[in-house]
């Protein structure tokens, strides 16, 4: 249950940097680096390690998380942030489109093939370089959109027309089908976010307090 927690609440981040990115175009730097690193951890020694091997980075995802499942009344009491459909939309489409790639082998196999080359990019560019998330954003558009009904990110038009912003919002994509990924591995299934939500409810809760 703690990896699903953590897995879930991942999802839960990259739609609320999603929205920041589309809303404002202003993202936190180490919040943008631990989401895009994750892509790139293909053999973590456990789930905690692809976000850097610390709670706190996923912070603002068990928040959302607590405002998406738990009791209305008590998360605007604990300050968690409040239900948003579109961050709700989000997070589904992320999940159906992590699906349609689990049955495509093909797909994931050139995914894997495109994260290896981004990874070598690492020997000479930063992890929030515009060429790796370039390369991130270009590898989300050729493998994971074509899946499926693309995710409609609303946000300021003249935000979304910059080509930096579009990147940012498709690499953050990629890190969303990576958190899936994982979610699916650790046993996350959408029938859980029902019938298992006041156990994922109360781990998160565990979780955020010791922090």
């Amino acid at each position: 249950m703690n990896d699903q927690t953590i897995t879930f609440a991942a999802i839960c981040q990259v739609a609320q940097l999603v929205q920041q990115v589309s809303r404002t175009g202003q993202i936190d730097e180490h919040d943008l680096a631990t989401l895009l690193n994750s892509i790139t951890q293909t053999s973590p020694v456990n789930t905690l390690s692809v976000y850097g091997g610390e709670l706190i980075n996923l912070k603002a995802g068990l928040k959302l998380l607590l405002g998406h499942l738990g009791d209305s009344s008590k998360s605007s009491a604990r300050g968690n942030q409040a239900k948003d459909p579109e961050l709700t939309r989000y997070i589904i489409s992320l999940i159906n489109l992590e699906r349609k790639l689990a049955k495509q082998p093909k797909k994931l196999a050139q995914l894997g093939e495109r994260i290896e080359a981004s990874k070598r990019q690492l020997d000479h560019y930063q992890i929030t370089s515009e060429t790796l998330i370039s390369s991130f954003a270009s590898t989300y558009s050729d493998i994971i959109s074509p899946l499926g009904s693309p995710i409609q990110v609303t946000g300021e038009p003249n935000i979304l027309k910059q080509t930096n912003n579009q990147h940012k919002i498709r690499a953050l994509l990629l890190a969303g089908i990576r958190a899936a990924v994982l979610w699916r591995q650790v046993g996350g299934k959408r029938r859980n976010i029902l019938f298992n939500r006041s156990k994922i409810v109360k781990n998160a809760e565990q979780l955020l307090n010791t922090l």
